[in-house]
Formats: C-alpha cells, structure tokens, sequence
C-alpha cells in the first residue's frame, strides 16, 4: 500500500498506513542506533543513544499493542523519511574526522529522528481521538511524551557541552 493510493479510502486507513510507517521507522532506528553509539565519543552523548535503544525497543512493543487494540497485526511499510534521515546521518558521520564535531553530527542527526517521529506521533495521537480511539491514543501519548522528552535531552546537551567543544 502506497501512500495517496486506492488502498486508502479513510481516515482509518490511514491510520493504519502511518502506524506501519512509525513501525517500520522505529525498527530502522533500533538499528541505527548501536552504529552512533559506536561513534560518539562524547559520554553522555553515548550514554543517551543507548538510553534511547531501549526506549525505542519499548517504543516497539506500545506500536504492536495498538495494532492489536486496532484489530491488526503489527506490519511495517517502508517510510523513505526515516531511510532517509538515517541515509544523511551515516554520509555526514562518514566524512567527519573531528571527534567533537562528529558528536555535533551525530548528535543534529538524532534530533532530526526525534522530529520526524514527534510529527508521527501527534498526528497518531490526534487521528486515534477523532478515531474514538481513546484507548489507542493514550498509548501513542506515551511515546510522544517520551520523544519530547528525548529532544529535550538532547537540546540541552548540544547547547551546553557538545556544540561547544565542537566550535
């Protein structure tokens, strides 16, 4: 199912489309993410990236209980967003001798995750509420209060050590 295709004729569908899409972007991530653990160098850059792998892991489980509070098997389809997100990420690491300016890299790259799945996941938890979805809802409520969370750290971590050393 393609997104704007024939396969969606509702705001359900939909739905449905976008939980398979966050699905598949959180499984990419849990991927991704023992790669920037490997490269930061920064501790507490590190310590957070791994902090953030077993979120998200738990971020995995919350999906595939709302597939199945939906009535649906938890399935993933490809989400270019995040491929190419993760894409960018691994390019600008690659070309980045300066270890404070690659924990810089690493660090905007892990941000620009978190926006992409706040965006997700408000639109999931608005949809699931007009949905009548309440029960769906407070659960992908928890997931995007933990991604706020998330960027938070991480803003507070790039303005108060990691961008600085890497000026």
């Amino acid at each position: 199912m393609g997104l704007f295709t024939k396969d969606i004729k509702s705001l359900d569908d939909l739905f449905v489309h976008t939980l398979q899409d966050i699905y598949y972007a959180e499984n990419q991530i849990t991927k991704a993410l023992p790669t920037m653990i490997g490269k930061a160098t920064n501790a507490q850059l590190r310590q957070g990236f791994e902090t953030h792998l077993r979120e998200t892991e738990g971020q995995i489980k919350r999906l595939e209980q709302v597939f199945e509070m939906h009535g649906h098997k938890p399935k993933a389809v490809n989400c270019p967003a995040i491929d190419g997100i993760i894409k960018e990420a691994n390019e600008t690491a690659g070309e980045v001798a300066d270890k404070e300016v690659l924990d810089a890299a690493l660090l905007a790259a892990a941000q620009a995750v978190e926006h992409y799945e706040i965006a997700r996941y408000g639109t999931l938890v608005a949809w699931a509420k007009r949905l009548g979805r309440d029960d769906c809802a407070a659960v992908l409520q928890q997931t995007l209060d933990e991604e706020k969370a998330t960027d938070q750290k991480l803003t507070a971590l790039a303005e108060s050590r990691v961008n600085q050393k890497a000026a």
